[in-house]
């Protein structure tokens, strides 16, 4: 465990990373135009994703040269350092080139190989949440997770057709039937809406380091269980089954049963 001094002085750090990177998105959010390139994946990466993280990542070497970057738009540096930031300057880059207000910047920290800190941060909306795995505060207020019964719970993920392609073996309709709705506000903002209890339960099918690592420990400050769709490490499996415990418990028998 970090001494609580040090943990203030990262959180204030990564705060301030965050605000780089809503300085660059509120600029771009106003644009007409969107300059895009597609990556060898087919997916789309902004000039303000580029921005954004470079910004970010030259901020971190001049504060903490010995840490290590993993960024999703510039790869890996020194990723085996003690510390390491996890950057994903926009996730749902689909949903900013529309600006649908849903995408967020994402940026984490891990120590010793461990999530130990997230930062989700909406910049139009002017929402910020920050966990240390213990904590989350939305905006400086502190948010938990609300323990609801299934048939009242309100279920987000990202792409319903990964869930079909990636998930065969889960019983995906039954625990659609079993909810009171489902919806795709996903990518990190529905990460946000679980741990403040707006939303309860966040099924994301797949997710890279970048996605995972600032959200755990937002998820886990908030009081949620957070597993792999199977039950396991979301880490090693890279996706997330997150809500309260008795709900996820819930939502875990609904799916595999």
């Amino acid at each position: 465990m970090l001494p609580e001094a040090r943990q203030t002085e990262l959180k204030a750090f990564a705060e301030s990373l965050a605000d780089l990177a809503r300085g660059v998105l509120i600029a771009a959010h106003g644009r007409r135009e969107t300059e895009v390139e597609y990556k060898t994946d087919g997916t789309p990466v902004t000039v303000a994703d580029k921005e954004a993280e470079r910004l970010m990542r030259a901020a971190i070497k001049k504060a903490y040269p010995s840490h290590g970057i993993l960024g999703e738009e510039f790869g890996p540096e020194n990723v085996d350092a003690e510390f390491c930031w996890v950057l994903d300057p926009i996730d749902g880059t689909k949903s900013f080139l529309s600006r649908v207000p849903l995408y967020v910047t994402l940026i984490g920290l891990r120590y010793e190989g461990q999530p130990l800190l997230g930062v989700i941060d909406q910049p139009i909306l002017g929402e910020r949440m920050i966990g240390d795995n213990r904590t989350t505060t939305l905006n400086g207020r502190a948010v938990r997770v609300a323990e609801v019964a299934l048939k009242e719970a309100v279920v987000v993920s990202t792409d319903l057709d990964n869930i079909r392609r990636l998930h065969r073996e889960v019983r995906w309709n039954r625990l659609a039937d079993s909810v009171a709705h489902v919806r795709t506000w996903g990518d990190g903002y529905g990460h946000l809406l679980v741990a403040a209890g707006r939303a309860h339960v966040m099924a994301d099918p797949i997710m890279n380091p970048w996605d995972l690592v600032p959200v755990l420990p937002i998820l886990r400050g908030a009081g949620a269980t957070v597993t792999s769709w199977s039950g396991g490490d979301p880490l090693k499996a890279g996706n997330i089954i997150a809500a309260a415990p008795k709900l996820h418990a819930e939502v875990m028998r609904t799916l595999r049963d």
